[in-house]
């Protein structure tokens, strides 16, 4: 169990052969309650290897089980569907391995069943938690590779050869997942070819291309007739060259590089030592396991949700398309829903913005951010580089949300009101290095013309009135004003002034509180 961290309990469908690296995961965290499986002997395997775990061989016994909040499916991609239809009718969170289902309907109607119940829905795309991969997309965004022209990606190996699904639908999620992720966008069209040759109706080898609008070309070989087991992705920049290598020990990833240079009108090669770069040692599915839990017990949305698991689908079925037609090209829709951006305002490559979100005018939203859904971003408005924002954010005009700022969500900016992300700034001094990270929680309300300084947390529901330098870190629930702020009171969730008898405040509202040693939380309502 992870020392201080209580999550929601889970439950594991399928203990097969990557079930059980999830199972064993879940438990060290804590919260694995119980184990679903139909086969007998992985449930007395289970039993010996987890003593204490709940064991089940009927899933919809389990789904009665009140204290389980979590399903994690790894089962047969047949049966992913089903599974997680009849877990989100019985308000369980769900983990779903990739891919999400075999059908893109279907996959559409599980992420607007978990909006409905306001359930978590996320998809096991194990890569986008890889620590390389995350170093990988650190080091794009910032520019170090240059514009990138090309992405190809091998994922090879001798078998396990799949009967429900062919090579393209069970090897190349991963990797389109992946590219999504680096690049920031989705191909315009795709192309893909194969051959058929274990069994005349499933592709045992396939070769996808993605090409994307700014002329960027991705490649995917996948295949499970190969006498090696090979998992590479190779990035090429016009600056310099990059490879990930996940069957590598200890050389995950390493830049090298690498351009051309013209020299006498001729294309003359630049080669210098491979450089291997430095990596977190995290289990990817330990950091995709905790990601999980995590938004279960915050709220959050995942990083890799159902909308996104949705937009691989697409894909896959436009590749699976192409294949079926000797490898025409297939143009690709974009299946999120839609958001607003006023004609004034710019949003640079790599940026993610949810469904609903709307950017009013002369508003500039930098590489690498992501802003959530529903959220009103007013004019004048900067956000970015690699700023995270929640959802129902509301941003008001001429406010600068820089780098090293988070904001959860249902988070109020009021108009002017300042972030700062370096504690000592001198203009000829890059200090880009020491940027102090500032969150603001959940429901938090910053007034007109306050100022932030770096390295503090504003706390859920904390007001912040307008004109207050705040200089430390902000309580749940607390009221702060002046220069430097100090706290002069408690604010209830719906925005109006607690009015404490001992230690206990009820809000008009009809939410109750309750406060122990200046900490104030909320009891009821």
């Amino acid at each position: 169990m992870i020392k201080g961290k209580e999550y929601p309990k889970v439950c594991v469908i399928g203990a097969g052969r990557w079930g059980k690296n999830l199972i064993r995961n879940f438990y060290k965290t804590g919260a694995l309650k119980a184990v679903c499986d139909s086969d007998e002997k992985k449930i007395q395997e289970i039993a010996k290897n987890y003593p204490g775990i709940n064991l089940f061989n009927d899933f919809r016994s389990m789904l009665t089980d009140n204290e389980i909040k979590g399903v994690v499916i790894a089962t047969p991609a047949e049966s992913h569907y089903p599974l997680a239809y009849e877990a989100l009718l019985a308000d369980k969170h769900c983990f779903v391995e990739k891919p999400l289902s075999l059908d893109l309907e279907q996959a559409k109607t599980l992420t607007r069943l978990a909006k409905e119940k306001k359930r978590v829905l996320m998809v096991g795309h194990i890569l986008e938690y890889h620590p390389a991969i995350i170093k990988l997309k650190e080091i794009i965004y910032n520019g170090e590779l240059g514009k990138i022209n090309y992405i190809y990606s091998n994922r090879l190996n001798l078998g396990t050869v799949r009967t429900e699904e062919n090579i393209l639908w069970s090897f190349a999620p991963h990797d389109i997942s992946v590219i999504l992720d680096l690049l920031g966008e989705i191909p315009t069209h795709v192309t893909a070819v194969g051959g058929n040759y274990l069994d005349h109706h499933i592709a045992d080898v396939t070769i996808s291309t993605l090409s994307f609008k700014n002329g960027t070309k991705a490649h995917i070989f996948v295949s499970w007739l190969h006498p090696y087991k090979e998992q590479k992705l190779v990035v090429i920049g016009d600056r310099k060259m990059a490879v990930f290598d996940d069957v590598s020990p200890d050389k995950k990833l390493k830049i090298y590089d690498c351009k051309i240079d013209w020299i006498g009108r001729l294309p003359t090669p630049s080669r210098k030592e491979e450089i291997v770069v430095e990596i977190d040692k995290v289990e990817p599915l330990w950091a995709e396991v905790v990601h999980f839990l995590e938004c279960i017990k915050e709220g959050k949305t995942p990083k890799t949700d159902g909308e996104d698991g949705v937009q691989v689908l697409s894909i896959l079925n436009a590749c699976q398309t192409s294949l079926e037609k000797d490898g025409i090209p297939v143009e690709v829709k974009s299946e999120k829903e839609k958001y607003f951006v006023h004609p004034t305002s710019i949003v640079e490559e790599r940026v993610k913005i949810g469904n609903g979100t709307k950017i009013w005018h002369f508003s500039h939203i930098l590489p690498g951010s992501t802003i959530g859904e529903n959220c009103n971003i007013g004019q004048n408005v900067v956000i970015g580089p690699n700023v995270i924002i929640g959802n129902r954010v509301k941003i008001q005009n001429n406010v600068s949300v820089y780098e090293g700022v988070t904001l959860e969500d249902e988070v109020f900016l009021g108009p002017s009101m300042v972030f700062t992300n370096v504690i000592n700034p001198r203009s000829a001094i890059p200090r880009k290095s020491e940027i102090r990270e500032t969150l603001v929680k959940k429901g938090a309300t910053i007034g007109a013309n306050s100022t932030i300084v770096c390295g503090h947390t504003i706390g859920s529901y904390a007001f912040i009135a307008a004109g207050a330098v705040v200089t430390k870190d902000v309580a749940d629930f607390a009221l702060v004003m002046g220069n430097p702020a100090k706290q002069k009171g408690w604010m209830c969730a719906c925005g109006i002034k607690l009015n404490f008898k001992g230690n206990r405040a009820k809000c008009s509202c009809g939410k109750e509180y309750i406060k122990d040693d200046n900490i104030v939380k909320l009891v009821s309502g």
